[in-house]
């Protein structure tokens, strides 16, 4: 559907026709996407449908971006389309599976350095004085046998492979095998203790987790290939004064997406990429963590948002001013984008709505508006079925993120698909 500063401000958005071509792909995603756990994956078959519509427009696609890149699934499908890519997103263990996705590796290397990582294992002993042993989150989810194999295991890694480009293969894979080496609860996005939960063996783990890995790799090979250049960095604080990118491609994290960093937690403290995994929540888009002045914030947010906020004040004020924040910082987002497309460029959203104790948060009407405010053109805005996410679909009476159907309110079942032409 077509929308205008005529049409959006009584447009409902939740009865525009769901399309199916943007519900189902065509064909099975490669084997890259699987080689690392990540919770809300973007599906891999909307990035190439994205650029069609874009090259459809006549738009001429050189460079993609990912703004929120997350794993890198638009990284991977813009490069093997022979696309350059730029993304970036504030999760380092986010950006290591990105940068390690994107790119084709020397399988005679992968299997030399393994078998030197294994045979280092082996003959090593756990330096006991390591600080990994006065972490209490680390003693918290391992036994004191896994700390040991794991040390080994990320010590023989770092000594073998000096090579930053293959060492980033092999971290990926340790990180992989965190949580099946721990006695967080399988298949639990929430962290959770498994009382009884039987740790996998940590060379065992990781021998299968490099072997499924070499199998994607060797899948992957093919000429044409794009570059990838991703950043591990908030997309508000990147510098960008010029133009530069033909078509971003992105999906806005939610406004509870600081949880992410709770998700992660094993393989942050494991790489060592902070003391503490909850400091990553800071500079996430709406985390209160970086909150400005409530006052301030309501004045600067554009008639959707101002409406949501309002609502939500009277009922929750926490709440009320974390969504301020966050609406304040995706108005920020589509200004920023908007410099960095070049003229004739596009975006292209994937955004959904949700509701929080009776109020509906209306993330897609306030991107919509975001876009005209800018002075974007040609804007579309179809619906399409939620598929491919792991992220729990229902909140309790409260709000609070539940898995069980029959006592919650099911609030993620559609999301939206938003282009956009700069002008």
């Amino acid at each position: 559907m077509n929308v205008t500063l005529k049409n959006y401000r009584t447009l409902d958005f939740d009865v525009i026709n769901i399309q199916e071509e943007w519900n189902k792909p065509t064909e099975r995603e490669n084997r890259m996407h699987c080689i690392h756990a990540y919770p809300a994956k973007f599906p891999a078959f909307i990035t190439t449908m994205a650029i069609q519509k874009a090259e459809q427009k006549n738009i001429k696609v050189d460079t993609v971006a990912d703004i929120f890149c997350g794993c890198g699934t638009v990284a991977f499908e813009a490069v093997r389309s022979g696309k350059n890519f730029w993304g970036c997103d504030i999760n380092p263990v986010a950006t290591l599976i990105a940068k390690v996705k994107s790119q084709v590796y020397n399988d005679a290397i992968l299997e030399e350095y393994f078998d030197e990582i294994v045979s280092s294992f082996k003959t090593s002993i756990a330096d006991k004085n390591n600080i990994i042993y006065a972490n209490e989150r680390v003693k918290y989810w391992f036994d004191e046998a896994q700390i040991d194999d794991l040390l080994k295991l990320r010590s023989a890694i770092y000594r073998n492979v000096k090579n930053e480009y293959y060492l980033r293969f092999f971290l990926c894979a340790f990180s992989n095998i965190l949580k099946s080496c721990s006695r967080w609860l399988t298949k639990s996005i929430k962290p959770q203790i498994d009382p009884d939960k039987c740790p996998k063996n940590v060379i065992a783990a990781f021998s299968a987790q490099v072997k499924m890995m070499r199998i994607a790799n060797s899948e992957n090979k093919m000429g044409g290939l794009g570059n990838a250049d991703i950043h591990c960095l908030n997309f508000l604080e990147a510098k960008i004064e010029n133009p530069f990118i033909d078509l971003v491609i992105t999906s806005p994290p939610y406004v509870t997406s600081y949880e992410y960093a709770d998700l992660h937690q094993l393989s942050t403290l494991w790489l060592e990429y902070a003391e503490d995994f909850r400091t990553l929540r800071k500079g996430s888009i709406g985390s209160l963590y970086h909150a400005m002045n409530f006052t301030e914030n309501v004045e600067r947010l554009n008639n959707t948002a101002g409406n949501i906020v309002s609502q939500m004040n009277l009922i929750d004020k926490r709440k009320a001013r974390s969504i301020a924040q966050y609406y304040i910082d995706m108005q920020c987002t589509i200004k920023k984008v908007h410099t960095m497309l070049n003229v004739g460029g596009a975006c292209f959203f994937v955004i959904g709505n949700t509701e929080y104790k009776g109020i509906k948060i209306d993330n897609a009407k306030h991107l919509t508006e975001c876009l005209l405010t800018e002075g974007f053109s040609e804007i579309e805005v179809d619906r399409r079925k939620i598929s491919n996410k792991i992220l729990t679909p229902y909140r309790d009476v409260n709000g609070k993120f539940a898995s069980i159907k029959g006592c919650s309110r099911k609030v993620y079942s559609e999301e939206f698909v938003i282009f956009a032409k700069k002008i």
